[in-house]
């Protein structure tokens, strides 16, 4: 679905400290790249703060996008129903799944993704990898990804496709494209852990985030009130 979204652009700040929300994150590193240029940057995510942080708030983002946040990033939402990779599985179910599970976990999937991208903030990125046709069709206001980044391009020698979609932030630049370019998480052996270790972010890409986005919205508010 295309269409014009209906924000009411309340500017809230007019110095240097953004109010940041990272959702989908546990780990704090887009959220304390943020923290560490003077923003006032805060992390929401089901589960509790890797590092025991009191910037972190624990239950479900949707529950806060009205806050006053002058940024949203979505750092890694649930996607194993929306990305192309899995499409699959929705008219060939995993074994323990059912094709109704299929459908209502794909539906669950694109009313998170609705709400981030419906979001009341005026910034906003939302972190996923390319999506099949059935998850646009159910995500309101769809929109094409703006770009897509590759870790080598800031500063990791690893390859893993990422696709930004962005609402109010320019693309992002890259920093320090570096050689010895490795699929290292996509060749992680099955464990416990490794779907943290698979959404975990690169901080090279979160740094490029907290000085290209921040420096960006800052240069907004200074207009504004010029």
């Amino acid at each position: 679905m295309q269409g014009s979204l209906p924000f009411t652009h309340v500017r809230r700040s007019m110095t240097r400290a953004l109010r940041v929300l990272v959702a989908c994150e546990f780990s704090g590193t887009v959220r304390n790249a943020f923290i560490d240029r003077g923003h006032d940057a805060w992390s929401c995510d089901l589960l509790p703060a890797e590092n025991g942080s009191n910037r972190h708030i624990r239950g479900d983002a949707r529950d806060i996008l009205n806050d006053g946040w002058d940024m949203l990033i979505v750092a890694h939402p649930p996607c194993t129903r929306l990305c192309n990779s899995g499409v699959r599985w929705l008219s060939v179910p995993p074994p323990g799944k059912t094709t109704d599970q299929m459908q209502e976990e794909l539906r669950e999937g694109a009313e998170l993704f609705s709400a981030f991208w419906n979001a009341p903030v005026d910034r906003v990125c939302v972190e996923n990898p390319v999506m099949h046709r059935h998850a646009k069709a159910l995500i309101e206001n769809y929109e094409e990804p703006a770009q897509s980044v590759q870790p080598w391009q800031f500063g990791h020698g690893e390859v893993k496709r990422t696709c930004f979609w962005l609402r109010g932030l320019p693309k992002l630049e890259p920093t320090e494209i570096v050689a010895g370019r490795e699929a290292r998480v996509h060749r992680m052996p099955p464990g416990p852990d490794r779907w943290k270790e698979r959404s975990r972010f690169f901080t090279g890409i979160a740094s490029a985030m907290a000085d290209q986005w921040g420096e960006y919205a800052v240069n907004q508010f200074y207009q504004e009130a010029a």
